[in-house]
């Protein structure tokens, strides 16, 4: 808060009229200064003179104490019977005529005998009396009774030396202070006349000043200052002053080197120079001229110069001297570094458009031809086209790949795009790979080694017109990924050193951009593999469906692998389930994620659930997964789609339901096109809305096209302008599902897709009615035998007699279980497929299981049995009951 204050005081009195300049300043400092010194000076004297008064006033209490204890009679009048009424009478004269303001007599226990103050006769003294009792005197400031004094205690002694009393003598602080004050006028009087002289002083001098510095502030001054010195030493423009009578009154430095004037040529007359006609004429007549040239030695100079009396200045004229020929090339060499920085702007703009390192290699050899070079080449490590990390830098040359060249001409005798090079120690290439620098080579006629690596193409190279070279090597991060080469042919001018430097960045763009490439390329290598191992690398074999399938990742550079998948899952009772989904994002997080859920799929197919039911389960479990990994740092898998549908061989039925995936395309078997409006669902993790199922009977030969949105979906179009195109292109595919896939990648998936593609073609096929048997079956436990003798007859019919005992066997226990334990109708089917297929349907809901029986247990091994002779066995439920089925292998034929 202070020092708030202090500022707004000095901002105060800065702020008056006068103040701001110079003179008023230092006259402020003067006057400040003087008043400091008096008031110091004035001070000294006070405290001087109040000390001398001090002194006197003590050494007057000690004199009148001391004269006093001395006296004649006092002794006796100590001893008298009433002190008091002697010694009384004599004090009070003392301090009369002493001048003092009391005198006061003690005895050795410290009672007063006297006091200017009647009734403080006889009361304790305030002071210390031991000292005087023991022969010394004393001399203190104290508060007694009377207020603030000074007092001198001195003993009384008998002649033996003996103490039998004390007199104190003293002065109060008023009256020192009053004889001090008495001295104030003269000291103040003598302050007061020094202040007036020295403010007339420095009024004089300011006054002084103030015409010498015409009124300027300290800011003001100091910026003038400045000015100057710039204009004398810094800038880079000729300044010459003349005053009225043509004399030099400031040249700077510059004007110095371009007229050739020697130190201290102010105050000289300019004819007394040597300068060049044109220029003495010009200062001598002071007329004013803009951006004359006139000739100086080797030099043209632009002048301008303009009279200094038109401002209100003093007569005379200033002017400015340009050295035309340095500005032209300055300008050149400006213009020069102008056009390499928009070069490497533009490199900026065009190289590392995509995150593949082959198409980052080709852009900056197009984009360094013709701008930079005749021609350009890129070798890289091999390791480095898979995403393997690079080379250090200091290593041994490596064999490399030439990916990509590009000249003024097509027919370079230099290694051609794809080459594998291992470049010898003598070439450019294989030093600067091995030291990190950038090689020039500004004369290939000389033949300094680089002809080396294959001499005869050499001479070919130097006979076609190449005459320089740059080779820089590829760096990134503190690793080699490769080398760089420019060469020039038709531009006649040699590459130097200002083009290496222009080379080195223009390299070290590209390197950042072809090492983040690399990078990308291992991860989507890595993503890739990882897809492919978990996508089915070969259908199961069935006969329900032909299928023909598709799996394209989006391209490394604009997308990179995602997370679809597709699936061909052999049911019981010869169907079989398809699936597509997609895994919203990209990279190794989808790959993983799509893997978790195809598995999950197999294992929810293995328990024949329906298709609501499946996806229902699906999203049950990625909400679970997702919560668990909520707090974790892996990221959750919501955004899955699913399409799940079963078609049975056997009725040409489909089953089908969705969750948040693209409808099925159904193509009939004449050429139609349809997409069945299939009820949507939620995507997976979602949940808190069911899956519907649509249920279609199929004609033999319909195709079923599942698919991701990949296919239709892209940046140039939208779903619905794709899905007409996948109905255009089906409608005129050919039957077969390899062809239809052919013809719809074709048509719809550009060359670059920005999304994974999955695409699953199937071509329904039916079974024959001779590879089908049914019965109803009475409730009754003698119906087993004509059942075993019905189905006997049918396998003999079928040339499976090897199979009669075991399907007999299988079908008696699960005739007999369903007769047991269920009372509605039952029925028994076998299915001639890759395998026969027993099934017995009934209408309870209970499912068997497998159970060992003990050894005295009568029941309980009917199904073990069961499990022992079928290949497969199991449980799917209907609508209205169940189906226990069993597969058995046909034999060899």
């Amino acid at each position: 808060m202070k020092q708030s204050r202090t500022k707004g005081l000095f901002g105060r009195i800065r702020s008056i009229p006068g103040v701001r300049t110079v003179a008023g300043q230092v006259f402020v400092l003067q006057i400040a200064i003087v008043l400091l010194l008096v008031v110091a000076a004035v001070v000294a004297l006070l405290l001087q003179s109040r000390n001398d008064v001090n002194m006197a006033a003590r050494d007057r209490s000690v004199a009148v104490a001391e004269t006093f204890a001395q006296s004649p009679g006092i002794q006796t009048a100590l001893k008298s019977p009433d002190p008091t009424q002697v010694l009384q009478p004599i004090a009070d004269n003392v301090v009369r005529t002493a001048n003092v303001d009391f005198l006061v007599v003690t005895d050795t226990n410290a009672i007063r005998y006297t006091h200017p103050i009647p009734d403080r006769i006889g009361k304790q003294f305030v002071g210390n009396i031991q000292p005087a009792l023991d022969g010394e005197v004393v001399v203190e400031w104290i508060t007694g009774t009377i207020g603030p004094l000074v007092q001198a205690i001195v003993p009384v002694t008998e002649d033996d030396g003996t103490v039998i009393g004390t007199v104190t003598s003293g002065v109060t602080v008023e009256n020192v202070t009053g004889r001090a004050n008495e001295q104030l006028p003269v000291v103040v009087g003598a302050g007061g006349a020094a202040l007036v002289l020295a403010t007339g002083g420095a009024a004089l001098i300011s006054t002084r000043l103030r015409r010498q510095t015409h009124g300027l502030g300290p800011t003001e001054m100091t910026r003038m200052y400045d000015h100057h010195d710039a204009v004398l030493h810094a800038v880079r423009e000729g300044v010459i002053i003349v005053d009225g009578e043509r004399r030099l009154v400031l040249v700077n430095d510059e004007a110095r080197r371009l007229l050739g004037l020697p130190p201290g040529a102010e105050g000289r007359r300019v004819a007394e120079y040597d300068l060049s006609p044109p220029i003495a004429e010009l200062l001598e007549s002071g007329r004013s001229v803009t951006d004359e040239v006139y000739p100086a030695g080797d030099l043209l100079l632009a002048v301008n110069q303009r009279a200094t009396g038109e401002s209100g200045g003093p007569p005379g004229s200033v002017a400015t001297l340009r050295d035309t020929t340095e500005l032209r090339e300055l300008s050149g060499r400006a213009d020069v570094a102008h056009a390499r920085l928009r070069l490497l702007y533009q490199a900026g703009l065009k190289i590392g458009s995509t995150l593949d390192v082959v198409q980052t290699a080709g852009e900056l050899t197009d984009f360094a031809v013709p701008r930079f070079a005749d021609f350009a080449t890129v070798d890289l490590l091999e390791r480095i086209l898979t995403g393997d990390e690079p080379i250090a830098t200091g290593r041994n040359s490596y064999p490399m790949r030439r990916v990509a060249l590009s000249g003024v001409r097509a027919d370079p005798p230099i290694y051609p795009e794809g080459s594998l090079i291992n470049f010898v120690s003598a070439t450019p290439q294989a030093t600067g790979f091995q030291s990190g620098q950038a090689m020039l080579e500004a004369d290939l006629g000389a033949y300094a080694g680089w002809q080396e690596q294959d001499p005869v193409r050499a001479r070919r190279m130097v006979h076609y017109g190449l005459h320089s070279m740059i080779s820089v090597p590829l760096r990134a991060r503190g690793d080699v990924l490769g080398v760089v080469t420019f060469w020039r042919s038709r531009t006649p001018q040699s590459f130097d050193q200002d083009d290496v430097s222009v080379a080195e960045e223009l390299v070290a763009r590209a390197a950042l951009a072809v090492d983040n490439a690399r990078r990308y390329t291992r991860e989507h290598t890595m993503a890739v593999t990882l897809q492919r191992s978990l996508l089915p690398s070969v259908l199961p074999q069935q006969r329900a469906l032909d299928v023909a399938h598709r799996y394209m990742p989006a391209h490394a550079a604009v997308g990179g692998v995602g997370g679809d998948w597709f699936d061909v899952i052999p049911l019981s009772g010869a169907r079989v389930a398809m699936v597509v989904g997609d895994v919203v994002g990209h990279g190794l997080h989808a790959a993983a994620t799509m893997g978790r859920l195809r598995t999950a799929v197999h294992n929810f197919a293995a328990l024949d659930l329906s298709p609501d039911e499946l996806l229902w389960n699906l999203d049950e479990l990625v909400t679970r997964i997702d919560q668990d990994e909520a707090g974790g740092a892996r990221a959750a898998m919501t955004g899955a789609t699913c399409l799940y549908m079963i078609y049975d061989p056997v009725s040409r039925r489909c089953t089908m339901a969705r969750a948040g995936h693209l409808e099925p395309a159904l193509v009939s078997p004449d050429g139609g096109v349809e997409f069945p409006e299939l009820p949507g669902g939620p995507p997976l993790g979602l949940g808190g809305m069911p899956f519907e199922t649509m249920e279609l009977e199929l004609p033999e030969g319909s195709r079923l096209v599942l698919f991701t949105d990949g296919l239709i979906e892209s940046r140039e179009r939208d779903i619905d302008t794709g899905l007409e195109l996948l109905r255009r292109a089906l409608a005129t595919a050919p039957p077969t599902p390899e062809g239809t896939c052919g013809a719809v990648l074709d048509a719809l998936l550009p060359d670059q897709p920005t999304d994974d593609v999955a695409l699953l073609v199937a071509r329904t096929m039916v079974l024959a009615e001779d590879q089908v048997a049914d019965w109803d079956v009475a409730s009754d436990p003698s119906a087993v035998r004509t059942m075993r003798e019905a189905v006997t007859e049918k396998l003999a019919a079928w040339g499976l007699d090897e199979l009669a005992f075991t399907t007999e066997l299988v079908l008696s226990e699960l005739i007999t279980n369903a007769i047991r334990y269920t009372s509605g109708p039952i029925r028994v089917r076998l299915i001639r497929d890759r395998t026969l297929i027993c099934e017995v349907w009934d209408s309870s809901s209970t499912s068997p299981h497998l159970r060992h029986a003990a050894t005295m247990d009568e029941g309980g091994r009917g199904l073990f049995l069961v499990a022992q002779f079928a290949d497969r066995w199991g449980t799917r439920y209907t609508a209205d009951g169940k189906i226990i089925w069993a597969e058995q292998p046909l034999p060899e034929e």
